[in-house]
């Protein structure tokens, strides 16, 4: 059976209707995009077959709808075919006058809450930035003289003991360079915008890193074709895709690894700020890795300034990438375990971009 079309494609998150013997009767446009295929292709499908939960709910369903009342399931893990688990929240009713037939909501990724944080976590960057930013100022002066004194302390001493004043000037360049990458990164400008096909960000990026630090890297597209152009700065988008990629060379180490490009188009993506306001995202961009994943202990502050895996790391590469983002009014998050790292970018679409627009920039 078929619902009211019109209320069916209103509905802003994806949403199925099951049958009595659980299966789908019917899902509206959001949850065609969310589980990438046609309303036609999964009628009649069990609905576990399509909906992956992590929580052992076909028992609560089943007496849902023997009592017919409703059931939400907050927090658990939600895949489908084409995406791994994120977290969801799940809404399921029964249909009012069809006897044994549900309703089920899907609120994927709602980023209620999240957005106050990920404010939060933007103003006090800011400050520490700003902070950072003066205390380069004023370091870099004592160091020049650091640096000169040690240099005509190296005239008069013995070949033995030159190697204490090269140490104090090498490490004294390392600092300052390290300083001009926190006035570098304080030094942003704002973005240009302009439509932007996001595939051909993608191309530049992957030759870019082929040539030089992915060399040793395997790095596969996996593109869909019908992506609608962005809204954005070229360059930086092309720097955030940059650093993602060479991230994941170096996580690799020289042994090398793959490294997988992967965009898709998902209706459902919406980000609701502190204020109630909200933005559909729905331009999505994956870097996937199968390198030896985040440290544990920094997986929930990598995109904090001055936070780093690595060894002599500046902990400024994905701060950058976040404040470009931000500053684009998209979202970037990151899942990684050993294996399977992914980070995902979430932007909007350009104003005047349709749904199957091809056009380039």
């Amino acid at each position: 059976m078929k619902t009211d079309t019109r209320i069916w494609a209103s509905l802003p998150i994806p949403t199925l209707m099951i049958d009595a013997e659980d299966k789908i009767a019917d899902i509206n446009p959001a949850a065609e995009g969310f589980f990438n295929a046609s309303a036609k292709s999964v009628t009649g499908v069990p609905v576990w077959d399509m909906v992956a939960v992590d929580f052992p709910i076909e028992d609560s369903f089943a007496r849902a709808r023997a009592q017919e009342t409703a059931l939400f399931v907050n927090d658990v893990d939600v895949g489908s075919g084409h995406r791994a688990p994120q977290k969801s929240a799940l809404e399921i009713a029964p249909l009012q006058g069809i006897p044994g037939y549900m309703i089920m909501m899907i609120s994927a990724r709602e980023l209620t809450g999240r957005m106050t944080q990920n404010h939060s976590v933007k103003s006090a960057a800011k400050s520490a930035i700003g902070m950072a930013e003066m205390l380069a100022h004023e370091i870099k002066n004592p160091l020049a003289g650091i640096t000169g004194a040690a240099q005509l302390l190296s005239m008069n001493l013995d070949a033995d003991e030159l190697e204490l004043t090269d140490l104090i000037v090498a490490e004294s360049r390392r600092i300052v360079k390290l300083l001009d990458r926190v006035e570098q990164f304080g030094n942003l400008t704002e973005p240009v915008r302009a439509p932007v096909n996001l595939h051909d960000v993608l191309d530049r990026a992957r030759r870019s890193a082929l040539l030089g630090f992915g060399s040793q890297m395997k790095i596969i597209e996996d593109y869909d074709p019908s992506l609608p152009v962005a809204m954005g700065d070229k360059d930086q988008l092309l720097q955030v895709v940059l650093n993602l990629l060479k991230n994941a060379s170096e996580a690799a180490g020289d042994g090398g690894g793959t490294i997988r490009l992967h965009s898709y188009f998902e209706h459902s993506f919406r980000m609701r700020r502190a204020d109630g306001t909200g933005q559909s995202l729905p331009l999505q961009i994956e870097v996937i890795d199968d390198g030896p994943g985040l440290p544990e202990n920094i997986r929930g502050d990598v995109f904090d300034p001055f936070v780093s895996g690595r060894e002599n790391g500046t902990g400024l590469g994905l701060a950058l990438v976040s404040k470009i983002i931000s500053e684009h009014d998209g979202w970037i998050s990151v899942e990684s375990v050993p294996g399977h790292t992914v980070f995902r970018i979430s932007l909007p679409r350009a104003a005047t971009a349709k749904p199957n627009s091809t056009t380039e920039s």
